[in-house]
């Protein structure tokens, strides 16, 4: 759906009022008269579609993923914590992307610990991990397995399984499927102590995320 510049006369007082109400629901001008009008005549626009995206995900990853104040409509926060001494969170960080269909969304896993420790160890199994997706999924993907390694942290672009239309329960199920699959694969390794006694059960469970069905990867 795409966006134009249109000239609208208001009143003073109704401006005031609408950015009272985008303010307290974290948009802006612009984006809440373009959702009110949207509603008014039966209107989907993407917005709405992330707002009900997210929703479905954070009702499938309850109780275990707590969510966070959203930065903006378009990224979803959740965190949880490892089991490990002082509990370190992970966060996640789910961004959409308006077209919904190609690459509909990025994952973005932050750790945060003071533990030199488990710094290394998650360090070594996001290396672990980007390596496994890559063996697995290069198939899929014609310029390359969309994951990478950073600082504390990893990276995962969610692309369209199929050139169909993709449902917002598509796109919430794929999301919800691949967070788990990682946070368990992660808790494995923590719980393990190490990459390498952890490695069989890792795979174990990203070819299980393969193995079912799935619109988006």
């Amino acid at each position: 759906m795409g966006k134009s510049v249109y000239s609208i006369v208001l009143d003073d007082k109704v401006v005031e009022r609408i950015d009272e109400l985008a303010y307290r629901s974290g948009t802006n001008r612009s984006g809440l008269i373009n959702s009110i009008l949207a509603e008014h005549t039966g209107c989907v626009t993407p917005e709405m579609r992330m707002r009900e995206i997210f929703a479905l995900v954070e009702q499938a990853l309850e109780p275990r993923f707590l969510p966070q104040p959203q930065p903006s409509g378009s990224v979803l926060l959740v965190k949880t914590a490892l089991r490990y001494r002082y509990k370190p969170t992970v966060k996640y960080s789910v961004e959409l992307f308006r077209s919904f269909s190609g690459c509909v969304g990025r994952l973005k896993v932050a750790l945060r610990s003071q533990s030199a420790v488990l710094n290394e160890l998650c360090g070594e199994f996001f290396a672990y991990w980007a390596g496994l997706e890559k063996l697995l999924t290069a198939p899929f993907y014609e310029g390359g397995v969309p994951c990478g390694v950073m600082p504390n942290g990893y990276t995962r672009d969610f692309f369209a399984a199929e050139s169909n239309t993709l449902t917002d329960e598509d796109i919430a199920d794929g999301i919800t499927a691949y967070i788990r699959c990682f946070d368990m694969a992660l808790s494995a390794c923590v719980e393990a102590g190490s990459i390498k006694s952890a490695a069989a059960r890792c795979e174990e469970l990203y070819r299980e995320y393969l193995a079912a069905d799935k619109k988006i990867l």
